[in-house]
Parts: structure tokens; sequence; C-alpha cells
């Protein structure tokens, strides 16, 4: 018998939806490369969504939301890991095709296992005072996202 997925609470729905948008990232990214669409032009995308969304996503979920787990918790350890690795691969100058099919496939990996496996488990172990707090600090104002070179469409 599987188990029915858990509802995710209303305070962690607009994390969820900004997952969303980040899966949305790597499908843009990939099809930018499958269009053969100059790697400069999805690069200028990637860099204004990390600036603009990715940055204070982290910075919310590193300082709202992982610490209702221990900081020695193997999830938050693994979900840390992977923003310090997601964080090297946008702002590294190197090789920026390599990077983005990196960023691509590591982005997803990891909004999934936060999606299935670490938020499932902070949702069980917050208090409602918790999950209260993270409801009004945290107030979905909508994604708006760079339109000024559509190169996935």
């Amino acid at each position: 018998m599987t188990q029915k997925p858990l509802k995710r609470h209303k305070a962690l729905q607009p994390l969820s939806r900004e997952h969303h948008h980040g899966l949305l990232l790597s499908w843009k990214i990939r099809s930018g490369f499958s269009k053969n669409i100059e790697t400069k032009r999805i690069k200028i995308y990637a860099d204004w969504f990390f600036e603009n969304h990715l940055i204070p996503h982290f910075k919310l979920e590193e300082t709202h939301i992982f610490t209702i787990l221990d900081e020695d918790h193997e999830f938050v350890k693994r979900a840390l890991a992977d923003h310090r690795r997601l964080k090297r691969l946008f702002t590294n100058g190197e090789d920026a095709t390599k990077n983005l099919h990196r960023i691509e496939e590591e982005l997803e990996q990891h909004i999934r296992f936060e999606e299935r496996t670490l938020f499932p488990e902070i949702q069980k172990a917050a208090t409602e005072e918790q999950l209260a707090l993270i409801a009004e600090i945290h107030h979905e104002d909508g994604f708006v996202d760079n339109v000024e070179d559509e190169f996935w469409r």
C-alpha cells in the first residue's frame, strides 16, 4: 500500500510555489540548450533568476525553515550543502556552458529532495507557532518573470 503524500501546510505552500519556478528555470535552461541558444543568453537569464529569486529563497529557507530541525540533521546538512554548491555554480566564472548544465540538473534534484523529503520532515517537526511565524514573514509577492529574452519559447 502506498502512503498518501502529506498535504503541504499553508505556511509552506508559497515556498513550494517558488520551487515550481526553480523547476521551470531548469526546464528553460534545458530548452535553451536543446534549441542551440547561445550560452550567454541563457546565462543572463539564469543570473537574473539567481539574484532575484534563488538568493532570497535560500536565505529564507536557511534562516527560518531549516532551523526547525536540528542543524546536525542529515536532511538539513544535505540541503545546506546543495545551496553552497548551487551558489558556486552560479557564481563560478569558468565554463558557463558546463555550469549551466550542472545547475539545470542539480537544481532540479535539490528541489525534488526538499519537496519530497525535507519539507515533509520539517512539517512533521514544526510547531503551530513556528508555522505561523513562517506564514507571517513570508508573503507571496507573485512571481514576476524576466521576459526580455524568452529564449525558451
